[in-house]
């Protein structure tokens, strides 16, 4: 088994990874003069970045990159209950890094400005990119969360086709993507939250709250649920962690 210390170090990286690569798609691309890439655009460069990592770190930590996700295997008897704090403190520190570097990449821009909404916060109401108001985004994560810990709970089960796990759970991440942007912008993952959000402060920080409880929620009910209609399968393969 891959040391503590080294698993959350992966998680660190990889976290960093996925909110600077999905959130910088956000900021720097998406609304880019002429080529700007879209909310399609966005969904599929948080599916790369997770699918990447998946194959790069997935035998190291388990590739979880997100709390809920930590929770959700906790809950389905795929992750041990001593090592969910160090990973949830290496995918904040992860997220917060990315957050920061991303700030200072998009401020060297003549004229940015740090808006309310800035570094792809994720928010419901004004802060929403469609408008949609408080109970929207609590379904919309909840349920976004449930559908992805679900994907990733049956890709990686063991009696699953083999190898292709990390592409099913990064598509999966697009597909959630391209549902969910307009509402929140698409969070299912605290950390990717509250690095932004961190940043930013104000109306982001004042509503990170729904954005730790809606996706562990989701997760947590996901792992229940896929214990519940598989059974026990055998031990796990590395991208679900260390099963219990």
């Amino acid at each position: 088994m891959v040391p503590i210390h080294k698993r959350c170090i992966a998680e660190l990286f990889g976290t960093f990874w996925l909110v600077f690569g999905g959130c910088g798609s956000a900021v720097l691309a998406a609304k880019f003069p002429e080529v700007g890439i879209g909310f399609a655009g966005v969904a599929l460069a948080f599916g790369l970045t997770l699918l990447t990592m998946a194959y790069s770190i997935g035998h190291i930590s388990g590739c979880h990159l997100n709390p809920a996700v930590t929770l959700g295997l906790w809950a389905g008897k795929r992750f041990p209950t001593k090592d969910i704090i160090p990973y949830i403190i290496a995918q904040l520190i992860g997220a917060i890094i990315a957050a920061g570097l991303l700030y200072c990449v998009a401020s060297g821009k003549a004229g940015y400005m740090l808006a309310p909404n800035g570094l792809a916060v994720n928010g419901y109401g004004e802060q929403s990119p469609g408008g949609y108001g408080l109970h929207a985004a609590i379904i919309m994560e909840v349920v976004m969360t449930f559908g992805f810990l679900t994907i990733i709970m049956g890709a990686t089960d063991t009696r699953a086709p083999s190898g292709f796990a990390p592409i099913a759970i990064g598509l999966g991440l697009t597909l959630i993507h391209l549902i969910s942007i307009p509402v929140t912008n698409t969070s299912v993952n605290p950390a990717r939250s509250t690095g932004p959000a961190l940043i930013v402060g104000g109306l982001a920080l004042q509503q990170l709250w729904l954005f730790w409880i809606a996706p562990i929620v989701g997760a947590v009910l996901a792992g229940i649920f896929y214990r519940s209609l598989a059974g026990n399968p055998p031990p796990a393969p590395p991208i679900t962690g260390e099963p219990l």
